[in-house]
């Protein structure tokens, strides 16, 4: 493992304007985290990529490299064709570094953020304010942190080990609280957070409403939506022949999780043709790799108990879709996956007032990732969408460093506490286990 990471790490050309930092949407810092680990200085190169990215032993697993720092290397204009493959490089580093970061918590600053929902940009920005002093607390609705990460990557691409590791190292020994199976929007508000003396609060809750085809079929029993399979994929019986609705990442990931349940023959299907794959050339080849069937130009127009009703479309070079009726052929399956994203819930925001959101239902920020409601901040796939890990880190950095300048903004506290001086009850508490033994 150290041998071929030093081989990639002797590939680096030490570029003076690298663009694979350019690339990469964190501006990670590569030739010198390269440099560093070649002169021994493994702590240092860890160091670096943790301050600059909290989430970094994810990230070197599940960011689409292809695109970003692999895909811009200089060395993909030579004739090798052969990239540093800077994931292996920081998956050792990072995976190395972590078991020894053992430091406690900061000094605190005696300001409090509340963060809700623990994905990729409520993790971040808990980090990051924690390391400034903040007090801070995390709400998830879940019973573990972690959001997509945990609930919508396959443990077989992102185990959920690397997570748990987080939650220790950043979490739980940096005095950062987490309050689970705290869904805000239901008993508490916002509202409330801010009552209870919070200076700020980040909304990182991501897309939990899976999107519909709203074809007939879809409330069958043989029927799941893509981010409940990913979710808890054992608790559904899809049978050994399942169809999966879509082509892209998460698509993949349902079909591959199939695959790994015992389905003997899986098929995508696609609405469009080849060219238009969604998903990263990575997953995809490992899709087909592991025997997934691409199917391409079929509309699905019905589900049924025993397949999937399609209609034929054609592709023309734009990338436009158009029909072809009366091309309807059944294609028999025993289970089927719709795979075609998802949205945001609207329960949060219906019971918080003040916050604005656009026509698809995501909030509505500015620049500096501020609401329309003062102290109240978001970001992550509840402002963009759906978004990749590294890009929900990128944005909340820059969120992080505003919502520091707002609390540190903020006049002095002066409310008087009317409890303050009220006298301790101190009678003490009885001795059961003494009691049972007499």
């Amino acid at each position: 493992m150290a041998l071929h990471v030093l081989d990639e790490a002797n590939k680096c050309l030490g570029c003076k304007k690298p663009l694979c930092r350019q690339g990469c949407p964190i501006n990670t810092n590569i030739p010198e985290v390269i440099r560093l680990l070649k002169d021994n200085k493994l702590d240092e190169a860890g160091r670096m990529l943790f301050e600059n990215n909290p989430l970094t032993t994810i990230c070197c697993i599940v960011c689409n490299h292809e695109k970003q720092c692999e895909g811009s290397c200089i060395r993909n204009r030579m004739p090798s064709h052969d990239p540093v493959h800077f994931s292996v490089i920081e998956d050792y580093i990072s995976s190395t570094y972590a078991s020894k970061m053992t430091s406690g918590p900061a000094p605190k600053n005696g300001m409090k953020a509340a963060i809700v929902g623990s994905g990729p940009s409520g993790l971040t920005i808990a980090v990051l304010l924690a390391r400034w002093g903040y007090d801070v607390t995390i709400f998830e609705a879940r019973d573990k942190i972690g959001g997509v990460m945990r609930y919508g990557i396959p443990n077989f691409r992102l185990p959920d080990t690397i997570i748990d590791d987080f939650k220790l190292r950043h979490l739980d020994m940096k005095g950062i609280k987490i309050r689970p199976h705290t869904s805000i929007g239901r008993t508490l508000t916002i509202d409330d957070l801010l009552r209870d003396g919070y200076d700020s609060v980040f909304i990182g809750a991501g897309l939990r409403k899976p999107n519909a085809m709203h074809i007939k079929g879809e409330s069958l029993g043989n029927v799941a939506f893509a981010i409940d399979y990913l979710s808890d994929s054992k608790a559904f019986n899809l049978g050994d022949n399942v169809a999966v609705v879509g082509v892209g990442n998460s698509a993949m990931d349902c079909a591959r999780t199939a695959v790994r349940n015992g389905a003997r023959h899986v098929v995508c299907y696609s609405i469009s043709s080849k060219p238009y794959v969604q998903a990263s050339h990575y997953e995809y080849s490992y899709a087909k790799l592991e025997g997934v069937i691409m199917r391409f130009n079929l509309k699905p127009v019905e589900i049924r108990e025993n397949g999937l009703v399609c209609r034929e479309t054609v592709t023309d070079e734009n990338g436009n879709i158009t029909e072809k009726p009366g091309t309807e052929k059944l294609y028999r399956h025993t289970g089927v996956i719709v795979a075609i994203g998802q949205s945001a819930e609207s329960t949060l925001i219906n019971t918080t007032h003040g916050i604005d959101t656009n026509k698809r239902g995501l909030l509505t920020v500015d620049v500096d990732g501020s609401t329309t409601r003062p102290g109240v901040f978001a970001g992550g796939d509840a402002v963009q969408g759906a978004r990749t890990v590294v890009e929900a880190v990128a944005m909340a950095k820059q969120v992080a460093e505003y919502m520091d300048a707002y609390m540190k903004s903020l006049p002095g506290k002066y409310k008087v506490d009317p409890y303050s001086a009220v006298p301790e009850y101190e009678e003490p508490l009885p001795d059961s286990v003494g009691e049972q033994r007499i």
